[in-house]
């Protein structure tokens, strides 16, 4: 299944399960312990996380996503809120329901407007989620909400440090405000590759992109390295766009490596989760080397290693390289730049 589908198909559970358990909690709150009227309330739960789950996902994160980004936090959820007060009317309207425990349709006006607020509770709860999951990348929002990374733990990662060549002379030629556009749009597109392959945006620092796979995600189908060159056939697809709007098509260099590092939230006004370890350090230490070898990419051989295939393409062995830092070098290998 296509990896961007599946992201969206897991999310939508989570939000029926989530709507789900609510309409429990708000049943027994109201002291409401009949079958019937579980069953009604799991069915107002499911079409609207359905609904409201459905248009987040497949049209404001999809057809719509590209202008909705254009607008502020607030603006957003103003949009949203709109879109979802609409929703939930329509719903209360239908009455699914008791439609579907054969009850009457007939409703109190105060029950209709109770059902309403509570809708409207629920769906706002979902729609900040929604919101901030998008702000902070929706891993990061639920290793914060499950508090995963609360105490620091050890973890066996991938590493790929992604450099946009040239950004420095571009930046001269384009400005502080062409710069930024340049390497937001080079981002958004590499990000799709990121998605594509499962991995995870650590950061962005400058015209720098860090990504990370737990290692047995990583070691499937050796998805890091094919990441690695989706980017690279992202952007040559998109050559001529970037030569039109900028005037030139970012380049990039990569390095990637493999071991274990220290994985925990840091901070207190604006908390983060970092990772940090002797992998951070030697895989930044790669990406400056790559920048001196044909293909402009390394890869150490203790991340090679973990693969649980061969690579779909051919690579360079390298031998030992040296590298700041570390007396006995690095055994490294390439691959060329249209791999």
């Amino acid at each position: 299944m296509n990896a961007k589908l599946e992201r969206k198909l897991r999310t939508l559970g989570a939000v029926i399960v989530a709507g789900v358990v609510a309409s429990v909690v708000i049943n027994v709150a109201q002291g409401r312990h009949s079958l019937t009227a579980f069953l009604v309330g799991f069915v107002y739960a499911f079409v609207s996380c359905v609904a409201l789950g459905g248009i987040e996902l497949f049209v404001f994160q999809g057809p719509l996503s590209e202008r909705l980004n254009r607008l502020s936090f607030a603006g957003l959820l103003t949009v949203r809120s709109a879109v979802y007060a609409v929703i939930i009317i329509a719903i209360q309207l239908l009455q699914p329901g008791e439609r579907f425990a054969g009850l009457s349709l007939e409703v109190s006006y105060e029950d209709f407007w109770r059902s309403i607020a509570y809708s409207a509770v629920i769906s706002l709860v979902l729609n900040f989620g929604f919101s901030i999951a998008i702000l902070i990348g929706p891993r990061v929002f639920m290793n914060f909400v499950t508090g995963r990374y609360h105490s620091p733990v050890e973890e066996n990662r991938f590493v790929l440090f992604v450099d946009i060549a040239g950004s420095t002379g571009l930046a001269e030629r384009l400005g502080g405000i062409g710069i930024h556009r340049f390497l937001d749009r080079t981002f958004r597109l590499l990000t799709e590759s990121v998605v594509d392959h499962r991995g995870e945006v650590l950061n962005y620092i400058g015209d720098e992109i860090i990504v990370t796979w737990p290692e047995r995600s990583g070691a499937i189908d050796c998805r890091p390295l094919r990441c690695f060159v989706a980017m690279r056939s992202a952007l040559q697809k998109a050559a001529s766009q970037f030569e039109r709007e900028f005037g030139a098509v970012p380049q990039i260099r990569g390095s990637l490596h493999f071991g274990s590092v220290i994985v925990g939230e840091i901070g207190d006004v604006k908390p983060a989760i970092v990772f940090n370890g002797d992998v951070m350090n030697t895989a930044a230490r790669l990406e400056e080397l790559s920048r001196k070898v044909d293909g402009g990419f390394l890869a150490s051989r203790a991340a090679m290693a973990r693969f649980a295939a061969p690579p779909p393409f051919p690579v360079s062995d390298l031998g030992i390289l040296p590298i700041r830092g570390r007396v006995d070098g690095i055994d490294v290998v390439g691959i060329g730049a249209a791999a």
